[in-house]
């Protein structure tokens, strides 16, 4: 039993020698450190690779810049002295024109009585004309038992010079009897053949309406001679007009008038709010409502309102109201934003125009002007909006034509 036991417990044992075992032992610390030093190289030049890949990205980019600089350089010395000025000169000069036509805008828009000049022909060459305007010949005739107008116009005579296509624009108004302003209201409007070349042009044309609900004594006639042009606004001649209080039945009268500055008249009015937003540095203009008396062409017509504005002789971008069916009092109830960056530094002058839709387009009904620029004694509109900041002050304004 004791053999047994001792066979079991029994294990080979293999003599390895004690220098092999110190060798093997010296070999793996030597390949642990190989292993070491060539994972620190590694991370050595990563780091470094790293750092020359970021130091040559600046160096583009500021060489980028550099070239850049040096391009604009090279540009601005590269023009032409004559050409900077040039440039310069032109920049100027639009810039006193548009100063000028905001003066005209201004003046244009200020009711001076008896008369001043009419909206529509803002900018027109008829304000540099000097002298005689040449002359108007038309005729007028009362026929009581139809309670009808006959109107002629005959001939104009002794242009000016530079006057090639002549055309007469005939307008029909009637007062109204208004509190504020004196209103009228435009019944029938027409317009004359064009003569070619002519300063002395024979138009021999007749128009006629129904006076059966309008007292001659309230009715107007308004003729503008205008130079036509076929793909712009026509140039103003001149003007003349007449009344019918004075009108004799079934007699013609023949008038011979001289041609003046145009006039313009009020022809409605319009609810505009404004509100100033001193943080955002805006103001809100608020079409509200508009009111007229020319029955005549409410039917089948829709209106619309058109902003411009002008800021230190800047026009921005202008904005339109949705299109309203025309009544007597046309509601809108709009609001449009526009940047006012110093409301009390800035020169401002707001436009707003009245349009009606018809087949060929567009047609102006009036317009009015409102700002701190304005020109009228009576209107406090916006030193009112200024001393209520945040808050919308609405105000009639009459409407111009």
């Amino acid at each position: 039993m004791v053999n047994e036991a001792h066979h079991s417990t029994y294990q080979i044992v293999i003599p390895i020698p004690e220098a092999l075992k110190y060798g093997l032992l010296a070999l793996s610390i030597f390949l642990f450190l190989t292993a070491l030093l060539i994972l620190a190289c590694k991370v050595h030049q990563y780091y470094k690779y790293k750092s020359s890949v970021s130091m040559k990205e600046k160096i583009f980019v500021r060489k980028g810049n550099h070239e850049k600089k040096a391009d604009g350089k090279i540009l601005v010395k590269s023009l032409a002295p004559s050409f900077l000025e040039i440039s310069k000169k032109e920049q100027d000069s639009k810039i006193q024109h548009m100063q000028k036509e905001m003066e005209k805008l201004e003046v244009r828009l200020t009711p001076s009585p008896p008369s001043t000049e009419s909206l529509d022909d803002v900018g027109s060459d008829s304000d540099q004309l000097q002298g005689s305007r040449g002359k108007l010949k038309f005729s007028l005739l009362y026929d009581k038992k139809k309670l009808t107008i006959l109107l002629k116009v005959i001939e104009a005579m002794e242009l000016p010079e530079h006057s090639r296509d002549p055309i007469v624009k005939i307008k029909v108004f009637s007062r109204e009897d208004e509190q504020q302003y004196e209103v009228q209201s435009l019944l029938h409007e027409w317009e004359t053949k064009v003569v070619k070349n002519s300063r002395n042009p024979l138009f021999d044309e007749e128009f006629s309406w129904s006076v059966k609900e309008t007292p001659l004594s309230k009715i107007t006639v308004k003729f503008e001679v205008k130079d036509f042009d076929k793909y712009s606004r026509h140039t103003l001649i001149g003007e003349t007009r007449t009344s019918l209080k004075d009108l004799k039945a079934s007699e013609t009268l023949e008038f011979c008038e001289d041609l003046q500055q145009k006039t313009k008249d009020i022809i409605g009015e319009v609810l505009v709010s404004l509100k100033c937003l001193p943080t955002s540095q805006k103001i809100e203009v608020g079409i509200l409502k508009f009111r007229t008396s020319s029955l005549s062409k409410i039917q089948d017509r829709d209106v619309y309102a058109r902003i411009d504005v002008f800021s230190n002789h800047h026009k921005q971008k202008h904005q339109k109201s949705s299109l309203r069916a025309k009544s007597k009092v046309t509601v809108f109830n709009e609001t449009f934003l526009y940047n006012l960056p110093d409301p009390n530094k800035t020169q401002c002058v707001i436009l707003i125009s009245l349009y009606e839709t018809i087949e060929s387009g567009r047609q102006l009904i009036g317009q009015t002007t409102l700002g701190n620029q304005n020109t009228r004694l009576d209107d406090d509109h916006w030193d009112l909006m200024m001393k209520s900041l945040r808050q919308p002050v609405a105000k009639w304004h009459p409407l111009f034509i």
